[in-house]
């Protein structure tokens, strides 16, 4: 069975999205860009309008492996909100990426100004968060374990 993470359209009520869109700035990357790597600070993250990302691990004496592809709508990175705010994977842009980019520090701010907001935040990050470890520990036991994932 493949679920996906949570969205921030399907988690977050209307009034809080356009709280955050508002600080949301448009960006775009080339193909074959890092948008960050495993242990870098933490300072920003992104919601994908087009394109694919391939989120990736360090493991060492090993090339790094490709722990999930994100698409369209789906948050790229959720280190921002967990301190020490360093990234906990890597991110790569597989095709030409467009995306809203948000200050991880301002969204933090907002959060603690509205409770609110904090918790549905909070809440829809931790969801991706449950749904990345979940592929990552599956993915790697496919890659490393004897048997694969089926070995349970």
């Amino acid at each position: 069975m493949t679920t996906t993470a949570p969205r921030m359209s399907q988690t977050l009520p209307e009034e809080y999205r356009g709280r955050m869109m508002r600080f949301a700035r448009d960006v775009s990357f080339p193909e074959g860009t890092r948008l960050f790597d495993e242990g870098s600070r933490a300072d920003r993250f992104w919601i994908l309008r087009s394109g694919s990302v391939a989120l990736d691990m360090r493991v060492p004496g090993r090339h790094a492996p490709v722990v999930e592809y994100l698409g369209h709508g789906e948050l790229i990175g959720w280190s921002w909100l967990f301190p020490p705010y360093v990234w906990q994977l890597g991110a790569r842009a597989e095709t030409r990426v467009r995306a809203h980019e948000f200050d991880a520090f301002t969204i933090r701010l907002l959060c603690a100004s509205d409770p609110g907001l904090g918790s549905f935040v909070a809440q829809w990050v931790g969801g991706v968060l449950a749904h990345r470890l979940s592929v990552t520990r599956t993915r790697l036991l496919d890659l490393y374990a004897p048997y694969g994932s089926g070995a349970a």
